[in-house]
């Protein structure tokens, strides 16, 4: 699912409040936990998923809520501690399916925003987003981003991963290649000032593309919100302050 692959469903402004003025996450307490009453007919691996999901606080309340995936919080609670998002932004979602992300930059934009939700999978429609399906990368579907943004950019977001192969090293190198992409993306997009956020993995985030970053925005900064699984390796670079196109450059 690269150049756009979806977050897996799991299934948002004031700013600091999440979605609809609610906390950027669930509230109480632990609770009792689920256990699945049969496994009959299930691998493993797909009891475990299950028995995970069940007990996810955050999968319960995005379902509460109406978010299409519980990797909403994650966005909202970047937001929170970051202040990327506010009323009349223009916002770019790449890899957007199912959705989540773009329902949270609608709540947090307003109806004076405009959002534009990009990924190769088929998402559905979603009111007040316009919803595109394509590569990111080719011409063609980046003229149409254009576009639908009338104008550029102040926000461009990627939660994108390409599917797991189970060796470190090469997830590793998937998801960086995502995230240069991703930038290289933003730099001609974004307006002065703009944000950047996209998703990678714990263990080093390539040097070349660090320094990319730090030479084109005021700030650069590594996050793991709270909505992020405990047992996972992502991390969101957080970059803010675009200088402008002429500060960019592609990561060598």
């Amino acid at each position: 699912m690269s150049r756009g692959g979806g977050r897996g469903a799991g299934g948002g402004k004031g700013r600091g409040r999440g979605a609809a003025g609610a906390k950027s996450g669930p509230g109480g307490g632990r609770g009792l936990k689920t256990r699945l009453r049969s496994a009959k007919g299930r691998s493993l691996s797909s009891a475990r998923w299950l028995e995970r999901q069940l007990n996810d606080p955050y999968v319960a309340e995005a379902r509460k809520r109406g978010y299409r995936s519980r990797a909403a919080f994650k966005l909202a609670q970047i937001d929170d501690k970051f202040g990327i998002l506010r009323r009349g932004a223009r916002v770019v979602d790449l890899g957007a399916a199912p959705g989540g992300w773009s329902q949270v930059v609608l709540e947090r934009c307003g109806e004076s925003g405009r959002v534009v939700a990009l990924d190769l999978e088929e998402m559905e429609p979603l009111p007040g987003v316009v919803v595109l399906r394509g590569d990111f990368t080719e011409p063609a579907v980046q003229a149409r981003v254009h576009a639908a943004l009338d104008g550029p950019a102040d926000v461009v977001l990627s939660d994108m991963a390409a599917p797991a192969t189970g060796h470190t090293r090469t997830d590793h190198l998937r998801i960086m290649r995502l995230a240069e992409e991703a930038y290289a993306f933003a730099a001609e997009i974004l307006a002065p000032g703009g944000a950047f956020v996209a998703k990678v993995l714990q263990g080093g985030t390539e040097a070349t593309l660090l320094e990319a970053l730090k030479r084109a925005f005021a700030k650069v900064r590594h996050v793991k919100p709270p909505a992020s699984r405990a047992d996972s390796a992502e991390l969101y670079l957080v970059a803010t302050g675009f200088r402008g196109e002429a500060s960019a450059e592609p990561p060598h």
